[in-house]
């Protein structure tokens, strides 16, 4: 073999391997990947059923219900309901009217199942992503209210 094939070779082999770990790493990321959703977005069916997502907003007063250790609550953003429901030992700073964001999955029944959930950290900090959604819900009640948007289904 020439010394020219044997460099080509070496290319062609080197780039097939950067190719493979490239393929590896992308792989990895996008299953790692964790999408942010809003009561609204799940009731308008935007958020997948078979991959795991966060959910943000309020927990509405009066909502939440202990049985041991599962717990029963819904997430609002003041325009939308979820009901979540979560085994475990909640954060100590988990408390009705305040911000949260849960991880999990939504279930075919539409109760969001969250594998872990997430609280304020004191009481001027809400997550960027809840405060967010809650503006969003906000503004789009008040188009709703002025009569310039229907109301989705």
């Amino acid at each position: 073999m020439t010394p020219r094939k044997k460099r080509l070779m070496l290319i062609l082999g080197g780039l097939a391997i950067l190719g493979v770990a490239a393929a590896l790493v992308l792989n990895a990321f996008q299953k790692n990947l964790v999408f942010f959703f809003t009561p609204s977005q799940i009731v308008a069916k935007e958020a997948p059923l078979d991959r795991t997502f966060r959910l943000g907003g309020l927990v509405e007063k009066g909502s939440v219900t202990r049985d041991g250790v599962m717990v029963n609550f819904v997430v609002t953003d003041t325009f939308r309901k979820v009901p979540v429901r979560y085994q475990g030992i909640l954060p100590d700073l988990f408390k009705e009217g305040k911000g949260v964001v849960a991880q999990g999955k939504l279930g075919t029944d539409g109760v969001f199942v969250a594998q872990e959930v997430l609280a304020k950290h004191d009481e001027n900090y809400m997550p960027p992503e809840a405060a967010e959604a809650l503006k969003r819900a906000a503004d789009a009640n008040a188009r709703i209210e002025a009569g310039q948007h229907k109301e989705p289904k």
